[in-house]
């Protein structure tokens, strides 16, 4: 009798061994998973702020394209309000001519190892 209690702990033994090692390749597996999901929802908070500072940058132009003081200068905007970690705005304003003048926009933004740049140009209307 004494060798078959033996034989059931051991089994016993192998069982809790077993599902311990389920339990941790079952973490492996769900930790791969939440760090995807933190990528793409930190790369989707950065695409948001890029939009803002886009926005802002051209709202800014449209105010600003009255005469010849901002013409081809670049201008780096403060951006602490928006609460951006990280964040820079520039625009550049061209020549403004039939009412209409292109803006040049370059934004970065950043959250822990991964930046975005933003750098393209716009036409706006000019207000007179």
């Amino acid at each position: 009798m004494r060798m078959r209690n033996l034989r059931e702990d051991g089994f016993a033994l192998v069982l809790v061994i077993v599902a311990i090692t389920l339990v941790g390749l079952e973490m492996f597996v769900l930790t791969g998973g939440s760090n995807t999901m933190l990528f793409q929802s930190n790369t989707a908070y950065l695409q948001a702020c890029e939009r803002n500072l886009v926005s802002s940058g051209l709202a800014w132009a449209r105010r600003n394209t009255k005469g010849e003081r901002t013409s081809g200068t670049t201008i780096d905007l403060d951006v602490a309000a928006m609460n951006v970690r990280g964040a820079t705005l520039s625009v550049t304003i061209g020549t403004p001519r039939d009412k209409e003048a292109d803006v040049q926009i370059n934004t970065s933004c950043s959250r822990g190892r991964l930046t975005l740049r933003h750098n393209d140009k716009y036409r706006i209307e000019c207000e007179q």
